[in-house]
Order: structure tokens, then sequence, then C-alpha cells
């Protein structure tokens, strides 16, 4: 004997309660609309949990209703476009299995009929209450005849069905779990993808946020290979509430903390974590990869990704991805800022004034028009600096270890002591390669024009903060404006530098790339490229892994194949395809010099020991299938 599976319908197969959108339509219009629509969501709560019996939920909110018969053909307009997500992506399921699915529901049978009917849920597998209406059509009551019209009439319901073979009950209220308490259903699956009831979630013998996991447990059909809420995601070090948002609402399963995690703790932490998302202050050492036994991706929510082991990732079959665009814009105008601000000599009066001193004097205040900017470092950020600086009428001269094509009327300089004798501010947008340690150091800082001007907004080791200091006490520099710092607090709190108290210097706590826009654009940035990753295979703008852009699945099954790049893998590959009889409707490949990445997409019929052995080629690193 097979199973048999029982659905509720409100906020189950729907994601909402139809009585509550019924009269949100019914009642548009009157003044007193929201307060009655409240008192009707209370009403059905309290049915729901068991707080009253279901007949009291039943007339009352029927009498607050004030609906027609006509209004229930809009109704059933409204309810299809508010299908449950899971339920709808899962349709084959209720195609396949039609012949073993129940819905009962203290809903009604009037909307909830043509609904279900075209998930193959035939009117006779559908029980449900039915309405009352006057001569004029009025909605003026129920069946109280209906088993259904009646507290706990689920649990007649169901024994009446006499149904042979396991009985599994999914909805999302107590007076679903019911019918499991009363022994006539085997098990009790709370659906809490729309709405999360703490006393049908504590009584169940399963937690389902979606449909997905229903399906997955009992090794049935479903549109996706593995439930999204059984993979887990962590975001440290604040990252902005909307990545969290963003991912959650894809199906998820997310934790957020808002600081970054020591090497030991991490460790602790990402076992079982299958994303990590961070900022700049994580190390993610060999030591948390090792221990990262489920971790397929990494987003770094900032530019760089020197934090991350990135070779080592690699090998491990784990994809790094970061947003190198997102904050660029921000950078750029606290730098313009910055450099007005010093050129004018503001801080030293700001300050003066919060002392109570009145200083007015053009001394050391000079306009930006016709200076000389030097820029270290020509990509995204000093581009787009470049831009700005020559709009606001500066002279931009710019050094770069590669060779970038000038825009605009910048000056490209052969060496960086060309630049630095030339500039009256200099400021720094080089990456985080670890050569780069005190890029500018005492002897750059010689070179330097008397009286210029030093802004960092790139990496905190690039400078070399005794020798700025230096610099700045003994009047070699006017003016500086420090962003980042060698060494960085993991919270905030209590941060000291030799630069504190020093005349025209500006600090700031590492915030060049911190503005609202910025964060949300990059909250959105990195979670769509590692949704893009984790449900379809896409490598594309990763850091440390072969680009691949893949086309959109149709009916098929996607099988992820990640290996050390040795020759005779692909041959070896193909010859386990081949021997399983697989069809093959689309092979993808990219590698570089360590790994290979190919992407097989496939029938969906298929031999399911072919995923076995395509696990034991010889030199796989990662395997996984999508569908």
């Amino acid at each position: 004997m097979g199973r048999k599976y029982v659905f509720d319908f409100d906020s189950t197969l729907t994601r909402v309660e139809a009585l509550d959108v019924l009269a949100e339509m019914t009642l548009q219009g009157r003044s007193d609309r929201e307060e009655i629509v409240n008192k009707i969501q209370e009403i059905t709560n309290l049915g729901i949990d068991g707080d009253i019996s279901f007949t009291e939920s039943l007339e009352r909110r029927i009498k607050l209703l004030n609906a027609k018969k006509k209004d229930l053909d809009g109704l059933v307009v409204e309810l299809r476009q508010k299908i449950s997500k899971s339920i709808a992506s899962n349709k084959e399921f209720f195609e396949k299995f039609s012949d073993d699915i129940y819905v009962i529901s203290c809903g009604f049978k009037e909307f909830i009929d043509p609904i279900v009917a075209e998930y193959n849920i035939p009117s006779d597998r559908v029980y449900a209450n039915t309405f009352k209406f006057d001569k004029s059509g009025n909605i003026i009551g129920f069946d109280e005849t209906n088993v259904l019209s009646s507290h706990n009439g689920k649990i007649e319901c169901l024994k009446g069905l006499d149904l042979d073979g396991e009985v599994q009950v999914i909805g999302d209220g107590y007076s679903d779990y019911v019918m499991r308490e009363a022994g006539i259903a085997h098990k009790f699956f709370a659906y809490t993808e729309n709405v999360h009831r703490e006393k049908a979630a504590n009584n169940a013998d399963h937690i389902a946020p979606n449909l997905d996991e229903f399906l997955f447990v009992n090794d049935l059909p479903r549109n996706i290979s593995y439930p999204k809420n059984r993979i887990k995601i962590l975001l440290l070090e604040n990252v902005h509430p909307a990545a969290f948002d963003n991912l959650s609402e894809d199906g998820f399963s997310v934790e957020l903390v808002k600081h970054s995690l020591t090497e030991e703790e991490l460790i602790e932490k990402i076992k079982g974590v299958h994303v990590l998302g961070i900022r700049s202050k994580t190390q993610v050492t060999k030591r948390v990869l090792d221990a990262a036994n489920k971790l397929l991706v990494i987003g770094a929510f900032c530019i760089g990704t020197k934090q991350i082991e990135l070779d080592y990732a690699k090998k491990k079959g784990v994809v790094v991805f970061n947003a190198p665009y997102s904050n660029t814009r921000s950078v750029v105008e606290l730098a313009i800022g910055e450099i007005i601000m010093l050129m004018r000599n503001v801080f030293p009066r700001s300050t003066e004034i919060h002392k109570g001193q009145w200083n007015k004097t053009a001394v050391n205040s000079r306009e930006v028009r016709g200076k000389n900017l030097g820029i270290v470092g020509y990509g995204n950020i000093g581009k787009q600096l470049s831009v700005l600086a020559e709009a606001i009428g500066m002279r931009v001269y710019y050094y770069d270890i590669e060779d970038k094509l000038a825009l605009g009327n910048a000056v490209k300089c052969d060496t960086l002591e060309d630049l630095l004798n030339v500039s009256d501010v200099v400021t720094v947008h080089i990456d985080d390669n670890q050569a780069n340690k005190n890029f500018i150091g005492e002897r750059e800082i010689n070179q330097m024009r008397d009286g210029a001007m030093l802004i960092n907004l790139s990496r905190g080791f690039v400078i070399d903060i005794t020798a700025l200091t230096e610099a700045l006490k003994s009047g070699k520099l006017s003016g500086a404006a420090v962003d980042v710092y060698p060494e960085e607090p993991r919270s905030n709190g209590e941060f000291k530098t030799e630069l504190q108290g020093l005349a025209n210097v500006i600090l700031t706590p590492h915030v060049g790339g911190s503005t609202e826009e910025a964060q949300r654009d990059i909250a959105d940035f990195v979670p769509n490229k590692i949704m893009d990753y984790i449900n379809s295979g896409n490598t594309v703008d990763a850091v440390n892994f072969p680009n691949i852009r893949l086309p959109k699945q149709n009916n098929a099954h996607r099988f992820l194949h990640i290996h050390k790049n040795i020759p005779g893998i692909m041959a070896h590959i193909n010859e386990v395809l081949a021997k399983y009889e697989m069809n093959i409707v689309g092979q993808y490949l990219s590698t570089d010099s360590e790994v290979g990445y190919v992407i097989t997409d496939l029938d969906k019929e298929y031999n399911k020991d072919v995923m076995k052995a395509l696990k034991k080629v010889e030199h796989t690193i990662k395997f996984r299938v999508l569908y």
C-alpha cells in the first residue's frame, strides 16, 4: 500500500487565507475596511490555532464579510495569482500523484475546486464547506450539516474517507495537526512557507518551509534536487540587511552575524555552511577552508579578496565572488570631498569653532581648480576619480604598473617618482597585493612636493604610517586623509593611531565604500551571483574560478563536475555518461591551469547510479546535481 497526501488549502496551497482576500475585495471603499479585515484575520487565527471552535470562527467571519455570490469569480481570479511559490513550481508532482492527493479544508468548495482543478485534483477529492446564499445572491451562511463546519471536523472527514496506506497531512495550522493527534494520520508536516504557526510547528513530525522539503523527505519528484531551505548561508560583519532579505526570499536558510569572527571561531561556525558571506575583516584561511565540509561559495561583500586564500579555495572547489564595482562611486566622492576639504584647510577651522575660537583667514586655504592631482592606481576607482577631478578644474596625472588608456586630458606618468614630483595632491588607489606594502614610504614622501597632500582610501598597509606622521609633523606635507590602517579592530570601539591630533589630517574608520547606496548595491550584486551559482552553476565574474555563462535549463537535469585539470578527465566523464546511456542535451567546459569545470545537461530520466560513478572519477573535487 502506498501513501496518501492530504493538503490544506488556505496558507498552504495558496499564500493567503481566501476569506481574508474576499473581505479586502468586498469591503473596498468602506472607511472601516482595515478594521474589519484585521478583525477577520484575528478570528481566522483563533480558529486555526484551536483557541475558538471552528464553527464560531466561520460564523463570525461570514457575518463580517458582506459578500455576494458574484464576488467569488473575482476571488478565484485573485487566488490564481496567489498560489504558494513552491506549490506552483512543483505542478508535476500533483499531476503524477493526483490519485493519491486529497484536499481537506475548512474553506469553501466554491473557490477551492477551480483552483485545484488546475493541479489535476478533481472535485470529488476536495472536501470543504459550501456557502448558503439568499435569493439575491448574498452569502448568508454555510451548510451546517457539513462535518467540516464543526469543531475538529477534519478528523471526522478524514476518518470517513478510510484511506489505505500511510496518510500524511500537510498544512499550516493546528487544525491540520489534530488529524495526526487523533491517530488517523501517520505524519503531520507543518507547512511554513507562508506563515509560521508555533502551535502547529511545535507538534509537527516535520517542518516543511516549502513543498520542496516535503518532497525531498519523501523522495518524491520535485522541481529542484535539493531544498533551498537546507542550504545554510552565514553572513558576517554586518552585511547590509538587503542581502539577508534577498537570500531568504529565495528560500535559503540565512544567519546574520554583526561582527567578524576569529579563525578559531570561524572554524567552528563554518561546519555545515554552504555559503559564506564576509567583508574585509574576516580571514578565510586554509584551516578554515579545511573545516568547511560543505562550503560551495564565498561572497566577498567588498572589492578586495586578499582576506581569502583564493587558490586554496579553488583547489577545494569553492567559488569566490566579490563586488568590484558597487562601491566605486562612493569611494570617488569621498576622495573628491577630502581633496577640497584639505585644500581649503576646513578641518582646522572647524575644530577652532568647536572650541569657541573665531579665526577667519585665507592662509593655507586654496582652490582645487588648476591644481595637480596625482592618482596612483588607474583602475575602476582611479579612472572615475580622474573624470570627476578634471570636471572641477584639476589637472590629472596618473601612474599604474599596467598600461592603461587615459580618460579625458589625464596625463600618464612613466614612473611613480614623476607623478610624485608634479602633484599637489596624491591619492592612492592600489590593490591588496602584499607586494604593495609600504608602497608609499619615507623615500616616496620625500619625492613629493613640499606642502603637498596625501590621501589613502585603498589598503592600510600601502602607506608607511610612521613616515607619513613624521612628514606631517615636519611640514613636508601640509595635510592628509586616511581611511584605512595597517591594523583595524574587528568591531566598533576604541582605536589609536599615530596620526591622531595632527593638524589638517582627516581620519575616517574605513568608510570609503560605506554609503547606503553602495552597501545596498553590494547587497544586491553579490547575492545575485551567489544565487546564480547555486541555482544554475553560472560562474561569471568569479574571481578564482573558470568563468562559464550557462543557458537556462529546459526540462533537463544539470550535472556540475569540478575536477583537477588533468589530461583525460573529460574522456573519463563522457565514458561514464556513455556507459549509463545518458542522453546529453548540452555540455559546457571551462578550465584554467589547475581546475576544470564541466556542466552537462541531460534528459530528465536517468539511472541514478551514474551520480555515484561520476563522484568516483579520479581527481574529482566536487560534484552536484541541479534540476
